[in-house]
């Protein structure tokens, strides 16, 4: 084998490395989706997001064909005191080196419109869609039984805590 050989080899191998890196820029740790009740008609996903790139990044959509509608929320006081669910239009930061909880009671991935009733140890796909990591599908089991972080509450921040939340899926 020549020397020509093994440096296109080497070449070969440390593009398709970098290929792999970059797909695997973003880790979701610790997945799982609920619902209030059985038959809501509305579901939301937690989560964490290791951003392991040098770049910040951004979730910017979020896809699965469990539900009419899939989008990126938060959770806000209102002028009263009233904590009120909204829309991420912008998405979701995630910082480089960092892990971003998607929680009950803060950011989360909701599912309006659900087509069917989720079953305790199932799962479903969710493809979720990063400014420059591209899309990530994960498969996030059903967890009916879990219960909600223990701490405090402090919507729409970068913590680890939570709680129960005002809404079918949290």
């Amino acid at each position: 084998m020549s020397c020509k050989t093994l440096l296109l080899g080497a070449a070969a191998a440390l593009s398709l490395a970098t290929a792999a890196w970059a797909e695997s820029a973003i880790m979701v740790v610790d997945p799982y989706i609920r619902t209030a009740r059985p038959g809501a008609p509305t579901g939301a996903a937690f989560m964490g997001l290791m951003n392991h790139s040098t770049e910040d990044d951004r979730l910017v959509a979020a896809a699965s064909d469990i539900a009419e509608r899939v989008e990126l929320h938060t959770h806000q006081q209102d002028a009263n005191g009233v904590m009120r669910m909204v829309e991420l239009e912008d998405g979701i930061a995630i910082a480089a080196g960092a892990t971003h909880r998607l929680q009950r009671g803060g950011d989360h991935v909701m599912f309006m419109g659900l087509n069917r009733d989720l079953k305790q140890g199932e799962t479903i796909n969710l493809t979720l869609r990063f400014e420059k990591a591209g899309e990530v599908t994960v498969e996030i089991p059903v967890d009916l039984e879990r219960k909600p972080e223990a701490g405090g509450m402090a919507p729409g921040h970068n913590h680890s805590d939570g709680h129960s939340g005002g809404h079918s899926g949290g």
